[in-house]
This record gives C-alpha cells, structure tokens and sequence, in this order.
C-alpha cells in the first residue's frame, strides 16, 4: 500500500463580511496581498459543495512567502452560520497564530484598526511571549514573539 505523502498547507481560510477591512487588518500585521479575485459559477460550487457561488477573495501571504491566509466574501450564496465570536474552547476551527518581530508594537498598530486584547500578553517559559486579540470581525488571532532562538513547538 502506498502512503501518500504531504506536500505543504497551502492556505487558511477565512470568511468576512468586509473584505477590504480585513485586507487593511492583516497588512498592519504585516501580510502582503498576493492577489484578489471574484471566483463565481457552478464549478466553484462543485468543489464547495455549495453550488452557483459568487465569492470575492484575496489571498494574504506572509513576509516568507511560505504562510496564505485565504480571506473570502460570499455574496452568493448568503452565510448560514456566524462563528466570530465563539470563545476559545469552542470545537471547530479556533484561530490563525502569527509569530511577530515585537508583540508590544504589533498590538499598538492592531489596535488603533480595533483589535481587542482577549486576555493578557503572557509568557510561555523563556521561549514566548502569547497572546490572543479579537481582529475585524471578531475573528480570533494568536501572535507570538519569539524570545529565543532555541524553538520548541507549542
């Protein structure tokens, strides 16, 4: 039996009411727009599932270029649930984690755009300093600083 084999996560998706809002948020944090598209018709419905789609996209990429982040506006077919402001331990997708440069900055330029810090900035043994704020949207966000060079997953 062959195994198959990962390549990379390509991207993660995230779904807005506002797309130029979210583009602004996330390039304070420092992604880049890779491109924006409107994708719409039966074949996008086919991979969905959600059939005769018209969704707007922009694609986020980070500083490295190895990270996306998908950001997405279904004008059709209309949003049926609304996740955004779901605590941390609700099931399901939680939060995208972003590792920055200096935490205290990132915070003064995220919030100035409205993000609010969930609890506190926190530091993980020598290794992090953690943090989750609540971006445009509600939408969750971990960012971490990285306080060493010797990095161990978390």
């Amino acid at each position: 039996m062959v195994k198959n084999k990962l390549i990379r996560m390509d991207n993660v998706g995230i779904v807005v009411e506002s797309l130029d809002e979210a583009i602004a948020f996330f390039t304070e944090l420092g992604l880049n727009l890779e491109g924006r598209a409107t994708i719409e018709g039966e074949w996008a419905g086919r991979v969905t599932g959600l059939g005769n789609q018209h969704v707007e996209i922009a694609m986020m990429v980070t500083p490295d270029g190895h990270s996306r982040l998908e950001i997405s506006r279904f004008l059709t077919p209309s949003v049926v649930a609304d996740h955004r402001n779901a605590p941390v331990n609700a099931l399901g997708y939680l939060r995208a984690m972003f590792t920055v440069a200096d935490i205290d900055k990132t915070l003064v330029g995220l919030q100035k755009m409205g993000a609010q810090l969930v609890g506190e900035v926190v530091k993980y043994e020598e290794l992090y300093r953690l943090c989750y704020i609540r971006g445009p949207e509600g939408i969750l966000i971990g960012l971490a600083e990285q306080l060493t060079e010797n990095r161990s997953p978390l």
